[in-house]
């Protein structure tokens, strides 16, 4: 009896495009998942669960759960579709409209589309999350219902992923360019 030999190839996504090296799928997927942190610790404040705000805060644990509960699922929510768009630069559906959109459906859609937000996103996200992690330690003095100790930690370690969101997210846009000018 024989056997057939393994694949060590990784299975492909359905809607992978043909021509993207492993290595920037692998990017996209970690620049998506950059933004998961800061969600899941906003998550944790909109669910009431104390994460070192003091009372004079607006994220103190004693307003959630409640309506302003909502306002925190909506950003994170926002933040997580805005992550996943990075998947978009190395996948079918960022370079042709999908089938189920009426009469669009399956219209290729020039590669200016997804890059011009693409860079702008790319800039806004390496600006305002650099300035913030500079400026952190002057906010933090000046706030006293700021984090402290283990709370801080988690505070900064839920953030600090966002640091690299900005810069895959250029290293996507330029590779994508540089193949829809390629192959169309």
């Amino acid at each position: 009896m024989t056997s057939a030999p393994l694949s060590t190839a990784r299975p492909q996504a359905p809607d992978a495009v043909a021509g993207v090296p492993p290595w920037l799928n692998r990017i996209a997927v970690l620049a998506s998942l950059t933004v998961l942190p800061s969600c899941l610790w906003r998550l944790a404040i909109a669910a009431g669960v104390p994460m070192g705000w003091g009372p004079g805060s607006d994220l103190h644990h004693s307003y959630y759960p409640g309506r302003e509960s909502l306002v925190l699922v909506f950003v994170t929510v926002l933040q997580e579709c805005l992550g996943l768009l990075s998947l978009g630069l190395v996948r079918r559906w960022g370079e042709q409209l999908p089938g189920w959109i009426p009469r669009l459906g399956g219209r290729r859609f020039h590669p200016l589309v997804a890059v011009v937000p693409a860079v702008l996103g790319a800039l806004a996200l390496t600006g305002i999350t650099f300035l913030g992690a500079a400026t952190w330690s002057e906010v933090n003095a000046a706030n006293p219902d700021a984090p402290t100790g283990p709370a801080l930690w988690i505070f900064t370690l839920s953030y600090v992923p966002l640091l690299m969101w900005g810069p895959l997210l250029c290293v996507l846009t330029v590779a994508y360019w540089r193949r829809r000018r390629l192959h169309g």
